[in-house]
Order: C-alpha cells, then structure tokens, then sequence
C-alpha cells in the first residue's frame, strides 16, 4: 500500500458475497495481514476472489492478547485489515477497542465502506429512519433483557437490535412487555437465498414466531414511542374515515332506494 502503515477497517458481506466493493477486494489483496473475527469464514470470502492473505484470528476471546500483536504490525509498517464475520467491523464485536488503541499510539486508520445490516433492516421495515438508535444483541437472560429495553422505553426513535435465532422469540416477547403492542418489523438472513421481513406489531410477529419458529440471523426493528402515538392516531383516522365512508354509501343506497320508490309512485 502506498504511504505509511494504515489499519484498514474492511465491511464486508452480511450474506450474498457478490456485495463485496472492488476497494475491499483490492485492500484485502494488498495487506499484509487480514485480522479476521473467524479465519474460517472470511477464508470462504477469500477463496471465492483468489484473495491469498495471511490471516490471524481477532474476536472478543483473544482480544486482549491479539491487539497488541496488531500494534506491534503497524508499528513496524506492516498493513493490517480488520474482517468481521459480516458487515462493518466496530459494530457489535471488538473492532472499535482495535480503533481506539490506534488513535491512542497515533496510528493511522481508514476505512472501506460497505453492508451493515442494521441499515438494511431499517430501510426495510418501513418505519421512521430519519432518525434511531441501534443497541445491538441485548442481555441474554430475560430479567437483564427487559432492563436493557427499558432504557428506551421513553424514545421516539425506531430502535434497532440483533438477535440470534436462539433468543429471538425471547427477544420479541420481552419488548412487547417492555415497550406494548407497537408496530416492528423482524428481519430475516438479508441479502441471502431466503431473505425475509415480516411487519406488524410485536404481538404478532411474537405469534409467528411461536407458529413458524426461527432460522438464520436476525435484526428487529421497533417503532419508538413518538411513532407509537402517531400509528394510533393513524389507525383511529383511517377507522373513521372508513366509518364515513360505509355511512355515505348507506345514505346514498337510501336516497337511490327513494328515488326508486318516487318513480314507481308517478307509474
């Protein structure tokens, strides 16, 4: 690569490898070292471009130990690329202690943009994405979850998390206690073969899951408390208006049923 050492943070696929940018094949070709969330994986995504890079093994296990290997490469002008399994990496895994320990030692970082699939899932959904918060996988045991959730409660913005399909159900139960019956939207393995998003409300997407159980990677995306109120008054609105419109048609099936009544009067 040109210029002085640079930690490269490389997004990549969250499920259909086509959706690999040219950058990032050309980076990953480039680097010396691939610092991967699981070599195994990103090996795949490797193979199918004919990418031959050195790999080492970076996630949240071995991280304390593996950071200071990384360093040490970019100190000594050795380009690194950091993978994570899927998407950006920084979001809901260590890439972002990565970065901060670099900006600490005064190295320099860059970044090859691509897929993050919370930004799929909320484009999708059909909910408000002017403005969300993502909080990522929550607390896995229930009482934990809740008080995750809980903190907001409160929030107009669309909430964003991930799950897997072991606590998914879990997951959508807990926010209907938490946050009541608002309008979601479950999102399923996005960008691959069977790629699928459901919406309605919490309470039933709970319901589907229960009847269909649950397969793949999942985001969940929940209406915040502003939309909430405004659904409401969405669904009161639309109820009155079909009111007025079945009492219109009633009035006018009458006047219909007059008129025909005069005329067989005057015959």
């Amino acid at each position: 690569m040109l210029g002085p050492a640079m930690l490269y943070i490389v997004a990549t696929p969250i499920g259909n490898l086509e959706d690999v940018t040219l950058r990032a094949i050309e980076v990953l070709r480039a680097v010396d070292v691939v610092a991967s969330e699981d070599t195994r994986h990103t090996a795949k995504l490797l193979t199918r471009y004919e990418i031959k890079a050195r790999q080492m093994p970076f996630h949240e296990h071995n991280e304390a130990r593996v950071m200071g290997k990384i360093i040490r490469l970019l100190q000594d002008g050795r380009d690194v690329a950091l993978v994570s399994d899927a998407g950006t990496p920084g979001i809901a895994d260590p890439g972002f202690s990565l970065v901060r320990r670099c900006h600490e030692e005064d190295l320099a970082v860059t970044m090859v943009p691509g897929p993050a699939a919370f930004v799929m899932a909320i484009v999708l959904s059909g909910l408000p994405l002017h403005s969300f918060t993502f909080r990522g996988f929550p607390p896995r045991k229930s009482g934990k979850r809740q008080r995750f959730l809980a903190v907001d409660a409160e929030s107009p913005h669309t909430l964003v998390f991930y799950e897997s399909p072991y606590r998914v159900q879990a997951l959508v139960e807990d926010a209907l206690e938490v946050f009541g019956d608002r309008e979601a939207a479950l999102c399923n393995d996005l960008t691959k073969k069977f790629e699928a998003v459901h919406r309605g409300t919490l309470r039933q997407l709970a319901e589907r899951l229960e009847e269909e159980g649950a397969k793949g990677e999942y985001a969940l995306v929940v209406a915040g408390k502003e939309e909430e109120r405004e659904s409401s008054r969405r669904r009161a609105r639309y109820a009155a208006e079909a009111r007025a419109e079945a009492e219109a048609a009633e009035d006018d099936a009458e006047a219909e049923d007059a008129d025909d009544a005069e005329e067989s009067e005057e015959d």
